[in-house]
C-alpha cells in the first residue's frame, strides 16, 4: 500500500532509528545535543565550529532569573498544585513576542533591511535601508524586535555570541545589518537601544541560513530547561499556594565561582 504521507525527519524500524538518515545508535555518545538539534532542524550536521556556536546559543538562552514571566508563570502553576510537566508547560506557553520569542520576527526584519539596501547605492546603502525600516516601525508605532532590554543597558551575551560567530567564520551581512539598526535606533531615540539576546541569535541564525520559521526554536528548547528547573524548585522547596513576590526575593545558591579548568 502506498503511504498517505511522508516525512523527511526520521523513521524507525524493528532494528533501526534514523534521524535525517543518520543511525541514532551511532550518534549516541558521539554527537553533542546541540549538533543533533541543528541536524533535526536543518537536515544536516553542523561543522564543529558552527556546532559550538549553536551550543553557545543554547547556553546563553538557558535562563534569565526566577522572575521572568515564564518562570513566574511556571512557579505560580506549581504553587497551585500543578505537576512538573503541567506547570512547566504553563511557563513555556508564556514565551511570546515580548518575552523570549522574538527571534523569528527579528530575522525577518534583518532580511528586510538587506532587501531594501539593494534599492540604494554606495557605502551608505545599509544605513539608508536601516533608517527606512526604523521609519516604518515608528509610523506603525511598533518596536523593532531584537533591540533594547528592560534590565540590561547592554547585554554582555551579545558580544560573546558575536565573537564566537566570528571565530566560526559566519559573520556577514546580517550581523552588519543588526549593528546598523542599533546605530540608527540610538540616533532616532536619543539613547542606546542595543542588540539584545534575541537580536544576536537572529543575526547568527540568519548567517547560518537557519529557517526563520524555526528561528525561535533554539531559544525555546534552551529556555524550557531553565523553566523546568524553576518549576522543580517550586514544587520541592516552596510552600503551596504562596504569594510569589517578583521583587522581594534573594539568591541562596552557591557563591560566585569560576569554571573548572576542563572548561577553559
Amino acid at each position: 500500500m502506498d503511504p498517505s504521507w511522508q516525512t523527511a525527519i526520521s523513521y524507525t524500524t524493528e532494528d533501526d532509528i534514523r534521524i535525517r538518515g543518520y543511525d541514532l545508535l551511532e550518534m549516541i555518545g558521539r554527537v553533542p545535543f546541540s549538533h543533533a538539534l541543528y541536524l533535526i532542524f536543518t537536515g544536516e550536521l553542523p561543522t564543529p565550529a558552527v556546532g559550538r556556536l549553536i551550543d553557545a546559543i543554547l547556553v546563553a538562552s538557558i535562563d534569565h532569573g526566577p522572575v521572568t514571566p515564564s518562570s513566574l508563570t511556571a512557579r505560580t502553576a506549581a504553587s497551585g498544585g500543578a505537576p512538573l510537566k503541567t506547570a512547566a508547560a504553563a511557563g513555556f506557553l508564556s514565551l511570546d513576542r515580548f518575552h523570549g520569542a522574538a527571534v523569528e520576527d527579528c530575522m525577518n526584519v534583518l532580511e528586510r533591511v538587506l532587501t531594501l539596501s539593494k534599492n540604494y547605492s554606495g557605502d551608505d546603502a545599509l544605513r539608508q535601508a536601516a533608517e527606512e525600516v526604523v521609519r516604518e516601525s515608528r509610523q506603525a508605532k511598533t518596536k523593532i524586535p531584537g533591540f533594547g532590554h528592560r534590565q540590561h543597558l547592554y547585554d554582555k551575551r551579545v558580544d560573546k555570541l558575536f565573537e564566537l560567530a566570528e571565530q566560526a567564520d559566519v559573520e556577514g551581512s546580517y550581523m552588519k545589518a543588526a549593528r546598523m539598526l542599533a546605530v540608527v535606533l540610538e540616533g532616532v531615540v536619543g539613547k542606546p537601544v542595543p542588540i539584545n539576546i534575541d537580536g544576536v541569535v537572529a543575526a547568527v541564525l540568519c548567517e547560518l541560513k537557519f529557517p526563520p520559521s524555526l528561528g525561535n526554536a533554539p531559544f525555546l528548547v534552551a529556555r524550557l530547561t531553565g523553566i523546568l528547573a524553576h518549576t522543580h524548585e517550586e514544587i520541592t522547596q516552596m510552600p503551596r499556594m504562596r504569594r510569589i513576590d517578583p521583587f522581594n526575593y534573594s539568591y541562596c545558591g552557591p557563591e560566585n565561582r569560576s569554571l573548572p579548568d576542563i572548561y577553559k
